[in-house]
């Protein structure tokens, strides 16, 4: 019987058996295991996915993967590409020439926050925010040196450093471009720009767009031509002023004075704010543009003017400029103010609109494209809810009283704007790159959210996105998603 028994294991359903074991031993080896976790063995490159069509796009599935459970960085994961420092800190060390009446050394110390005041307070510069969002992104939780993980990839470049050494150069204009040239010379035959052409990378600009699109060689032509670039269409360009007619820029907050260290040091400030006794009705800082046709800065500080004890007037002429260049004399202004005028300047925005939502004061517009059209991550798509709009075209023919559109609105209206601006704080500001709050989502934060949603959409689509609409309609379908005609129109026609 024994005998009998061990012959039946040389039987083929015996054999059969085994073979049954062994293939599940060997499946379980290859793909069950986590190879990755080894020294030397890393996953499937990016470079190895098919690029024959945008459909290969949506193969890295990031939200899809096995890890999402376990990891809470999946989906969200950031890849810094390594670039020389020719292209970033470099600039830092010929601080000296950024500017041509100004010595910008003392505003790019501190990681870009310039010199620091009290608890959480600098005195920043408008134009350093390419530095402060590098320093900010080396403390980012979700950073990854495996590019095949990367939700978006950051490119740490200084555009508007770069730019700032010759806007003032009439001698060569292609002086401007060297840099970014030799940039995109350098990512266009990297891998990881060829899964998707660029359209997983972004960039900050840390000047308004205007500063990146000249055309052509013209010696005379101000700027560069970084936002026209065959390379920067497929971008996520970030500015602190977008185009409304071209869409491969977003805009996202100016840097303020404040860089909280923490999220009490918020917290603080906005109860110190709902506190505020506010003793003005409105209030203006800003110069007159005399050059400007169109611009309505005459006119506004003409009505400040007249309106006696209810408007504060802070005028920033060539004589004091420095006046209105001192943080503590600007924000003591908007503190004590219920509203604050902020209209066009050199162009559609304003660092002032920022600062007057740090001190809990409601930004009064005289365009959409000084914010609804821009900052399209940071602010509420109610305007209303924050702000009040005062069309230009009244107030430059005299047809309107700023004065008395103010004052007619309700105190218990007031109050519910205030405290929805008070709560728009956290949104419009910077943290102090040397720490990282908790709890709450700074500027920085929304950014790079806004961007991974961004590059997430265009990994899914099948389709270019720029079919779906012109670019001279961008602003529309960014903020409505929709170009059919819209009563703002008329502020976008171009001249």
């Amino acid at each position: 019987m024994i005998e009998n028994h061990s012959n039946g294991c040389r039987s083929p359903n015996k054999f059969l058996i085994g073979f049954c074991v062994l293939f599940v031993f060997w499946y379980l080896l290859l793909y069950g295991f986590d190879w990755s976790s080894l020294p030397g063995i890393s996953p499937l490159p990016r470079d190895s996915i098919n690029l024959a069509s945008h459909e290969s796009w949506t193969t890295v599935d990031h939200k899809s993967n096995n890890n999402n459970n376990s990891d809470s960085c999946w989906g969200r994961y950031i890849y810094v590409h390594d670039i020389p420092s020719r292209f970033n800190v470099d600039y830092i060390k010929q601080c000296k020439l950024l500017n041509k009446w100004q010595n910008m050394c003392q505003y790019l110390m501190n990681e870009g926050l310039g010199q620091g005041l009290r608890d959480g307070w600098f005195a920043t510069h408008q134009f350093s925010l390419e530095v402060i969002f590098h320093n900010r992104m080396k403390q980012y939780q979700c950073l990854t040196n495996d590019s095949s993980k990367a939700s978006a990839i950051y490119v740490p470049y200084y555009p508007g450093l770069d730019v700032a050494r010759f806007l003032w150069d009439d001698r060569n204009a292609s002086r401007k471009d060297i840099d970014a040239l030799a940039l995109f010379d350098l990512l266009r035959a990297h891998p990881h720009w060829k899964l998707m052409g660029g359209k997983d990378h972004f960039m900050v600009c840390g000047r308004i767009t205007w500063d990146f699109r000249r055309i052509g060689p013209n010696v005379s032509v101000w700027g560069s031509t970084v936002m026209v670039l065959p390379e920067t269409q497929n971008m996520t360009m970030l500015t602190i002023e977008s185009s409304p007619w071209d869409k491969n820029d977003f805009a996202i907050p100016y840097p303020t004075y404040f860089h909280p260290s923490s999220d009490a040091q918020v917290y603080g400030w906005q109860s110190r704010m709902r506190k505020q006794r506010r003793r003005s009705l409105f209030c203006f800082a800003g110069a007159p543009r005399p050059n400007m046709e169109k611009s309505i800065r005459d006119q506004i500080m003409a009505q400040c003017a007249s309106a006696k004890n209810k408007c504060r007037l802070m005028e920033c002429r060539n004589d004091d400029k420095h006046n209105c260049l001192k943080p503590t004399n600007v924000m003591k202004m908007f503190q004590n103010s219920v509203f604050c005028l902020q209209p066009p300047g050199d162009s559609f925005t304003r660092r002032s609109t920022f600062d007057s939502i740090l001190a809990g004061c409601i930004p009064v517009f005289f365009t959409p494209a000084s914010a609804y059209v821009q900052y399209l991550w940071h602010l509420p798509k109610d305007f209303a809810s924050y702000s009040v709009l005062i069309p230009e075209d009244d107030v430059k023919v005299g047809k309107v009283s700023i004065d008395s559109v103010l004052s007619q609105i309700p105190k218990s209206r007031v109050l519910e704007m205030r405290e929805n601006v008070i709560k728009l704080i956290p949104n419009v500001i910077y943290a102090d790159p040397k720490s990282r709050l908790e709890k709450l989502d700074d500027a920085f934060e929304v950014t790079v959210k806004g961007v991974i949603e961004r590059v997430e959409a265009l990994r899914k689509q099948r389709n270019d996105e720029s079919a779906e609409f012109g670019s001279e309609f961008s602003w529309k379908y960014y903020t409505f998603g929709s170009t059919k005609p819209h009563e703002w129109d008329h502020y976008f026609r171009r001249h």
